[in-house]
């Protein structure tokens, strides 16, 4: 055989081994432990995990950027509040092995010199890397309603959004973690959806995945408001966060889709 096709299969052969080391192998939907939705624990605080991510061969999964604050519930603004620093350890429900943050968008503001007042009050995402001992736990799929299929974009008043919600208070009665809602329009520059769902988020919830009526990821459940609808949802937009993360030092990570298919159904 000719020396330069021996070389040339070579290569190709190199390639695809490249590739199929990095891609991801995910776990049943069905037994999966690790998944968007799971609650995580930081420094004791719970929050509500969104959606899993990935770069290269390692894996992560996204919570609130407040989840790790360190002062009042009442410091919303990520360039003035103190978190906890990267490095951090996470517990994450259902995984054998704490997993550490690697980014945090309020670190990574205030590192930054952050000074435009949206970016600073609704850039609310953080990202924890897995042990890869827990990566044949994970599955992508959002529990009940499906997805997501792709990373959204922004939502305009009137559009249906789908949401899942984990928090302890509700005592594990799974009917009451999926809602649907309606988006209000987003507002800050394009960094938060204002959303009313029909069971709003509730203490815990904060870091839940949102996604748009066709399964697209477009947020991350970031705070409660008052007005202009009481108990409506400030809701951190997805892309520009992180967007945000690639130009400032975090992950270059890939929003994983799910492998269950969207449905939007509010019943398993």
């Amino acid at each position: 055989m000719n020396k330069r096709l021996i070389a040339g299969l070579a290569v190709a052969f190199t390639l695809v081994g490249a590739a199929s080391a990095s891609a991801q192998t995910w776990a049943p939907a069905a037994s999966a432990t690790v998944h968007p939705g799971v609650q995580t624990y930081t420094n004791g605080g719970q929050c509500t995990a969104n959606f899993i991510y990935t770069a290269g061969s390692d894996i992560y999964i996204g919570q609130a950027a407040h989840c790790s604050s360190t002062g009042e519930q009442t410091d919303t603004d990520g360039c003035l509040a103190a978190s906890l620093p990267n490095g951090t350890a996470v517990e994450v429900t259902g995984a054998s092995q704490p997993g550490t943050m690697v980014y945090n968008s309020w670190n990574a503001m205030q590192a930054a010199g952050e000074t435009d007042a949206d970016t600073c009050a609704y850039n609310d995402l953080a990202l924890i890397k897995l042990d890869p001992a827990d990566y044949g736990k994970v599955n992508p799929s959002v529990p009940t309603i499906g997805g997501p299929t792709a990373l959204g974009n922004t939502t305009a008043t009137g559009d249906t959004v789908y949401s899942y919600g984990n928090s302890s208070l509700r005592q594990g009665i799974t009917l009451l973690s999926p809602k649907i809602g309606k988006s209000l329009g987003a507002s800050g520059g394009g960094w938060t959806h204002l959303v009313y769902t029909v069971t709003p988020g509730i203490p815990g919830d904060s870091g839940s995945a949102f996604m748009d009526d066709k399964g697209n990821a477009f947020g991350v459940l970031s705070t409660l408001q008052l007005a202009p609808i009481a108990a409506s949802n400030g809701v951190s937009d997805l892309a520009k966060a992180l967007a945000y993360a690639r130009s400032h030092g975090g992950p270059d990570v890939t929003l994983a889709k799910g492998t269950q298919p969207f449905t939007g159904s509010l019943i398993g």
